[in-house]
């Protein structure tokens, strides 16, 4: 196949949305701020020895603090959708249980920047991230792990 020289928006017709796309463990640092647990990203970076040059997400793109910027940027750019994943342990910390209300309060202020900003936003409820907590259990092949819990 061979791509034309250029392209626009237009190839793509007026129902196709435009957008970008950012994962929780990769954007959003604030890897133990307000409540939230570890994950099992957290977990294997801080391993020595696992990612060659040490990096880490502990900080990342900051996106926890810098949220607006970010939507807005995104925005400026022309785009038309912001989707975004969920961390898993900024919710639910142990992985079941107390929900963390300080999570919650993160999403809607993303969702509603997106909102205000005329951006729709698309959320991915998982990626990867698990909470350190359930995979301490035995992570996804725990029969346990079907989120029976009392709070949901």
């Amino acid at each position: 196949m061979t791509l034309p020289a250029s392209f626009s928006r237009k190839d793509f017709g007026d129902d196709f949305s435009w957008g970008v796309v950012i994962s929780a463990f990769q954007n959003e640092g604030a890897c133990d701020a307000d409540g939230k647990g570890a994950s099992i990203w957290d977990a294997f970076s801080a391993r020595r020895g696992k990612i060659k040059d040490g990096t880490h997400a502990q900080q990342a793109c900051d996106f926890y603090v810098r949220y607006r910027e970010d939507i807005l940027l995104a925005k400026q750019l022309g785009f038309t959708v912001f989707r975004f994943s969920i961390s898993w342990p900024r919710i639910l910390p142990h992985g079941t249980g107390a929900v963390n209300q300080q999570g919650i309060d993160f999403y809607h202020k993303v969702i509603d920047t997106c909102l205000e900003l005329g951006l729709t936003p698309y959320v991915t409820l998982y990626h990867w991230d698990l909470p350190q907590a359930l995979e301490q259990k035995g992570g996804w092949c725990h029969r346990g792990l079907c989120l029976r819990s009392k709070t949901m």
